[in-house]
């Protein structure tokens, strides 16, 4: 974590102490009820909570100064303070110049699906050979990220940032923020349609990434995304590209999938790749991270090693078994109709059980085609491929609805009541079944794994 004095850390952010301290500060805080030995409390000032009230209260659990917002009345006077204009932009501005003191590359990784699992893979393969740093949890935004910054030791080599957004102009102030040396787009999906209003505009903000990045830096993209593909071709900026088809840097020969794994081979390697890791939605992420670890000199015997012991994010694909023995697949952190159409093919692919059934939530912020995305889904489900899907929620009525045309009436089971779904569900679930549980973060759905386990 970032370790300097009082008086440096006001430079950095170009604020002005109260008075002269001699004073170490050890980490950053913005919240009062966490506050460790030395950390600096930054308060934000919002519409229903002002963090200023909870300066003092900082102060006598440890912190070693806070921050003050100029316009705010009344600042104490026996504390140490550090004048700002903007909270916000002083803890930005201290992230930033922390960045530039410190000699670390920057991978920095957006994308409508798989930036969690992307950064995961990313920071496995790159931590065979480097120290890494990496995004903890969602701390991808505006906050978030340089939090992330603040949090990481002197002696980092490399920092894989995730950056998340949900408007226009957000990944751009992350780039800038943290100027990455490599920057990773997974793809362009239907998540933010709400916000952006097109696939297209959803590209373009991607695509901001190139903004913050070094005049030497690399950019790897989706290349089977012609969105991406024709909005890069006009940049000088160097790029690499992942994917399926032949005309990328790095394409999949062949993909396995078995019971708990995927094995892969690609153009770049005569290895095969073991992935502890299911689906070949995940192959595309780490042909991405196998694009970033190239580019930093990782071997390819290193490379194989760090694939094969990635370890994801929870409620990523994250492999459970249920009280009676069943088999679940947890990917309840989030949902978008390409990743929802991922992880149902993916259960089609897979064999050797019992029963397949599938339990799928509303896909939030859709926009005002939401309910022709759910019904796509239902539709979608190939015939004989699952035995029974079970749908919660006012969307998920129509995932149901479109899969009336593929799946038999009496195999579709849709609830608005979460308790009254987990009790029919326990009740059809027995051993060796396969159970897929997804939707968006919103819904919840990891109440449904905890009770299948919990029996």
């Amino acid at each position: 974590m970032i370790k300097r004095s009082l008086q440096e850390i006001a430079s950095m952010m170009n604020g002005q102490l109260n008075k002269e301290y001699d004073i170490e500060i050890r980490g950053v805080s913005i919240d009062s009820r966490k506050i460790e030995e030395g950390n600096l409390f930054i308060p934000f000032k919002g519409e229903h909570v002002d963090g200023h009230q909870y300066v003092k209260s900082a102060i006598e659990k440890g912190a070693g100064a806070s921050l003050w917002q100029k316009d705010v009345p009344n600042p104490p006077e026996d504390i140490p303070l550090i004048f700002v204009e903007d909270p916000l932009k002083a803890l930005q501005a201290l992230a930033k110049n922390y960045l530039m003191q410190l000699s670390v590359k920057v991978v920095g990784i957006t994308g409508s699906n798989g930036k969690t699992t992307t950064k995961d893979m990313v920071a496995a393969l790159l931590s065979t050979q480097y120290r890494v740093h990496k995004t903890s949890g969602n701390y991808n935004n505006h906050i978030g990220l340089p939090l992330t910054i603040l949090t990481m030791s002197e002696d980092t080599e490399v920092a894989v940032l995730e950056m998340g957004m949900s408007g226009r102009g957000e990944i751009e102030l992350l780039s800038k923020l943290a100027e990455p040396d490599l920057a990773i787009i997974t793809n362009i999906g239907e998540a933010h349609l709400l916000d952006l209003g097109s696939r297209e505009g959803i590209a373009e903000a991607k695509l901001e990434i190139m903004s913050g990045l070094k005049e030497d830096g690399v950019l790897i993209y989706h290349g089977d995304e012609p969105l991406l593909k024709e909005r890069v071709e006009g940049h000088s900026i160097r790029n690499l590209t992942f994917g399926l088809g032949h005309q990328n840097t790095v394409y999949a020969e062949y993909i396995k999938t078995r019971e708990k794994d995927t094995l892969f081979k690609t153009n770049l390697y005569g290895t095969e790749f073991v992935l502890p890791v299911l689906g070949a939605h995940n192959v595309q992420n780490a042909m991405a991270a196998i694009l970033a670890a190239r580019e930093l000199g990782i071997t390819p015997e290193n490379i194989k090693a760090g694939l094969s012991s990635v370890q994801l994010t929870n409620m990523r694909m994250e492999m459970k078994k249920g009280k009676r023995g069943e088999i679940i697949i947890n990917d309840a952190y989030n949902a978008s109709p390409t990743s929802m159409k991922a992880a149902i093919d993916l259960v089609t692919e897979l064999t050797g059980f019992n029963r397949k059934i599938l339990v799928l939530g509303d896909m939030l912020e859709l926009g005002p085609k939401e309910e022709e995305f759910h019904l796509k889904i239902g539709a979608m489900i190939k015939p004989g491929s699952v035995d029974q899907l079970f749908t919660y929620g006012r969307l998920g009525k129509k995932i149901a609805e479109g899969a009336m045309k593929v799946l038999p009436k009496e195999a579709i089971f849709s609830y608005e009541d979460k308790e009254e779904l987990i009790a029919t569900l326990i009740n059809q679930v027995s051993k060796n079944d396969l159970i897929l549980v997804k939707a968006s973060r919103g819904m919840k759905l990891e109440e449904v794994v905890q009770a299948l386990m919990e029996g």
